[in-house]
């Protein structure tokens, strides 16, 4: 998906405040880091967090789940307190 949309470009990760806990997730595509990002190599993607999103993030696990019912983002974050149903919000 990052190859064909934005050839050796980021993905970056974020969080931004909403959602149904009050915290979300947030992807976007970047050409290239800030100076002040974390980057790292995921599975062969380039992707980027900010520092104010990366304290809510580290420790996380970011998978991709492919079912019979479903195809998502699966995040394994242990800084949230608590989340909601879908998984794609939370709370501290």
């Amino acid at each position: 998906m990052l190859s064909s949309e934005n050839p050796g470009g980021f993905l970056r990760l974020g969080v931004i405040g909403g959602g149904c806990s009050g915290l979300q997730y947030k992807f976007r595509y970047e050409r290239t880091p800030r100076p002040s990002d974390t980057v790292f190599d995921a599975a062969g993607a380039q992707l980027c967090v900010d520092p104010k999103s990366f304290r809510f993030l580290d420790g996380m696990t970011l998978d991709y789940v492919e079912t019979l019912l479903e195809q998502r983002f699966l995040f394994k974050n242990p800084n949230a307190g608590k989340s909601c149903g879908c998984g794609k919000s939370f709370q501290v």
